[in-house]
C-alpha cells in the first residue's frame, strides 16, 4: 500500500511543464466557458483510450491515429457540439481545428518567452494537436468562433490556469472536477494532476466522457500506456450514471518529463508506485463523476463477490449500477432488494439465488433462499445517506468487482428531456 501526497485544489497545471486555460469563445452560448486548452511546454510523450462506441465521433478518429505516434503539444477541448454524426464535413473540422492551434501556438509568443525566440520558430506541429468535443450530437462545429476560440486560449495559457480549464469542459456538470497528487521517484518530486467532465450518457467502456491528465514523470509513450490501461479499467471504466455510452468518450494522458527520474519503465523498481499513484488519480475523478451524475442525490457503491468469475462479477456489478428499477427505488430510500437480485439474474453471470446474499451497507436483506430483512427502518436509514454500498454475495467462487454508481431522480428526466432545446 502507498500513501502519496494530496496537492489541495491541484488540476491539470499541478504537474510541472503545463500551462492551460478556459476562455469564452461563444461556441453555443454568450458569456460561458466553453474553450479548454491543455499545452505542454515541449512535445510530450502520450497515451490515450477511447470509446468503443461504433458510432464515433470525428475528433475521437483523429485522436485514435495521432496518439499512436506517442507525442504530442497540446489538447484543445470545445464543449456545445460533440461533432459526431457529421461526417468527412466533421473530420475536415476536427482538423482543421488542431492545424489552427498548431499554427497558433508556434507563431504566438508567451508573455513569459524571451524576445530572442523568433516569432515564427515552429514550435508544434499539427499532428502533435489533439482536439477532443461534447455537447450535442448531429451538428457542424462553428469553425470561425472555434477560429476565434484557438486564438483567445493560447494567448491566456498559463500555469495557473488549470481551474479554468476544468470548468471550460463542463456540459450538464454542476461542478468542476480536479485531482492531483505528488509522490517521490528516484528522490525527485513527481506529481501527476488531471480534471474530467462528465454527468449523464456514463458508462465508458474504455475511457469516460473527456479525461485528460498530465505528469511531470520523465516516462516514454508505450509505458504511459501501460500504466493508462489498467488504471482506466478500474476506475473510469467502473463508472455507471445511466448506462448510455458516449460516442466521445476519451481519456488523454501527456508527460513532459521535466522531473528528472530516471526514466519510468516496467523494469523501474518504483513502476507499481507510480501506476498506483496514477490509478488513484483516476479513481478520485472517476468519483466525482458518478457524484456529479445528472440529478444524483446519492452515490452507490455495488460490490459483487463470490462470483465464479471475475467476469462474472463485473457483470453483475453494472447490471445493477444500470438498472432503472434499482435506481430510482434508491432514490425513493425503498429498500425493494429484490430489484437488485433481479438484475443480478438477467446480467449475463451465473446466479443461484439460493446461494446469494444482499446487504445494503451492514444491514443483511436477503439471505441464501431467505427474507432476513429484520429492521426495515435501519435498511432505510442505510438508503438515506448521500454515500453507501450494496454488496452481493454470489457465494459460487472467488470472482469480484467493484461499480460506482448514483440514483435516477426525476431531475435526471428533466435534463434530457430538453437537452437540445
Amino acid at each position: 500500500m502507498f500513501t502519496f501526497e494530496d496537492i489541495s485544489q491541484g488540476g491539470i497545471t499541478s504537474a510541472r511543464g503545463f500551462r492551460a486555460c478556459g476562455v469564452a469563445a461563444g461556441i453555443k452560448y454568450p458569456n460561458r466557458l466553453d474553450v479548454a486548452m491543455v499545452a505542454g511546454d515541449a512535445a510530450c510523450a502520450v497515451a490515450g483510450m477511447f470509446t468503443t462506441n461504433q458510432v464515433t465521433a470525428a475528433p475521437v478518429v483523429v485522436d485514435k491515429e495521432r496518439v499512436k505516434h506517442g507525442r504530442a503539444r497540446a489538447i484543445f477541448v470545445n464543449t456545445g457540439f460533440a461533432n459526431a454524426c457529421t461526417g468527412m464535413q466533421g473530420l475536415a473540422d476536427a482538423r482543421e481545428t488542431a492545424r489552427v492551434v498548431a499554427e497558433t501556438l508556434s507563431t504566438c509568443r508567451r508573455a513569459d518567452e524571451p524576445t530572442s525566440r523568433p516569432v515564427d520558430t515552429p514550435a508544434c506541429r499539427e499532428e502533435e494537436v489533439l482536439v477532443c468535443s461534447t455537447g450535442v450530437i448531429g451538428v457542424y462545429l462553428p469553425m470561425e468562433r472555434i477560429a476565434n476560440g484557438v486564438k483567445l486560449a493560447v494567448a491566456a495559457l498559463s500555469p495557473t490556469a488549470g481551474a479554468d480549464a476544468a470548468r471550460a469542459i463542463m456540459t450538464t456538470d454542476t461542478v468542476p472536477k480536479e485531482a492531483a497528487l505528488a509522490l517521490t521517484i528516484d528522490g525527485r518530486r513527481v506529481i501527476i494532476g488531471g480534471m474530467c467532465k462528465g454527468a449523464g450518457m456514463i458508462e465508458p467502456r474504455m475511457a469516460t466522457m473527456l479525461g485528460f491528465l498530465t505528469t511531470d514523470a520523465n516516462i516514454g509513450p508505450a509505458a504511459l500506456d501501460a500504466a493508462l490501461r489498467p488504471a482506466v479499467e478500474k476506475t473510469f471504466n467502473r463508472a455507471v450514471v445511466d448506462g448510455d455510452q458516449s460516442t466521445n468518450d476519451t481519456v488523454l494522458v501527456m508527460a513532459s518529463g521535466v522531473a528528472g527520474n530516471s526514466e519510468l519503465t516496467q523494469a523501474h523498481p518504483q513502476w507499481p508506485e507510480f501506476c498506483a499513484a496514477l490509478r488513484e488519480v483516476c479513481d478520485r475523478l472517476a468519483r466525482k463523476i458518478v457524484m456529479d451524475g445528472e440529478g444524483a442525490t446519492k452515490f452507490v457503491t455495488v460490490r459483487v463477490k463470490g462470483a465464479a468469475t471475475e467476469r462474472d462479477a463485473q457483470l453483475a456489478a453494472r447490471s445493477i449500477a444500470k438498472s432503472a428499477l434499482v435506481k430510482t427505488s434508491w432514490f425513493g430510500c425503498d429498500p425493494n432488494w429484490g430489484r437488485i437480485m433481479c438484475a443480478a439474474g438477467y446480467s449475463g453471470a451465473t446466479v443461484d439465488d439460493q446461494k446469494a446474499q444482499v446487504f445494503c451497507g451492514a444491514e443483511c436483506v436477503y439471505d441464501r433462499g431467505k427474507v432476513v430483512m429484520r429492521n426495515r427502518d435501519a435498511v432505510k436509514a442505510v438508503l438515506k445517506e448521500r454515500a453507501f454500498d450494496i454488496i452481493v454475495e454470489l457465494g459460487l467462487g472467488n470472482g469480484e468487482d467493484t461499480v460506482y454508481t448514483c440514483d435516477f431522480s426525476y431531475d435526471y428526466v428533466k435534463i434530457n428531456g430538453d437537452y437540445t432545446t
